[in-house]
């Protein structure tokens, strides 16, 4: 028993190691959301956890979303957004290809059926890892805010990439701010579905952004 107790510690531990591998350029991090995935699974059914307090419970969506309150906090990822990519474009042009190729080593930077299913997916399960499974564990020991910002640092890390430095600080700077606002999401609905919604919705918005960019300088 006192190992099952342990279990979610022990993942979320080897959750962080992994997600910080990519400093040392081994780019495994994605390891880590498959793990949480499953684990998050698996803790469910240890202890015994309905749908409706796991953290996942579709059939709240609809009663997440009549709060008015809530959309407030769904829009905000979009703005972030859009400010990066202004700001980048006036003063970091090389934020957007860098962005584009790293993003584009793991889904098409494309408005398709295939780049919105795989975007989708990726939302989802970063969700379901970082928010309802590693958040929502750490915020049983300490307070919600510093639960928050602790998962928001080792998801942003998970996205790290090599290149200049001053591009890849400004990027996870803004990934690091999307991750708080998805996990205030997540914290205010206890629903993952909502702030997947939110994750999903800016990053595809923040895809056609990018490629209206790209058709902008190819009529150029």
């Amino acid at each position: 028993m006192g190992v099952i107790k342990r279990l979610p510690l022990i993942v979320m531990i080897l959750m962080a190691v992994l997600s910080s591998t990519n400093l040392f350029a081994l780019n495994i991090a994605s390891a880590g959301i498959f793990i949480g995935v499953a684990f998050f699974f698996i803790n469910m059914i240890l202890e015994k956890q309905p749908a409706k307090n796991s953290g996942l419970d579709i059939k709240a969506i609809g009663t997440n979303l009549k709060d008015r309150r809530i959309w407030i906090w769904l829009v905000l990822p979009i703005i972030m957004d859009a400010v990066c990519v202004l700001i980048s474009k006036l003063f970091l042009p090389e934020y957007i290809e860098y962005e584009t190729i790293r993003a584009g080593s793991y889904v098409p930077i494309e408005i398709s059926m295939l780049s919105i299913l795989l975007f989708f997916g990726f939302a989802l399960g970063e969700e379901i890892a970082w928010r309802a499974f590693f958040q929502n564990q750490l915020s049983k020991a300490v307070s919600i805010m510093p639960a928050v910002v602790i998962s928001s640092l080792f998801f942003t890390l998970g996205h790290y990439s090599q290149g200049d430095n001053t591009i890849v600080a400004y990027g996870l700077l803004f990934t690091f701010i999307n991750s708080i606002l998805y996990g205030v999401i997540f914290h205010k609905t206890k629903n993952a579905w909502i702030s997947t919604i939110s994750h999903f919705t800016a990053n595809i918005f923040e895809v056609i952004l990018f490629t209206q960019l790209s058709q902008l300088l190819i009529a150029a």
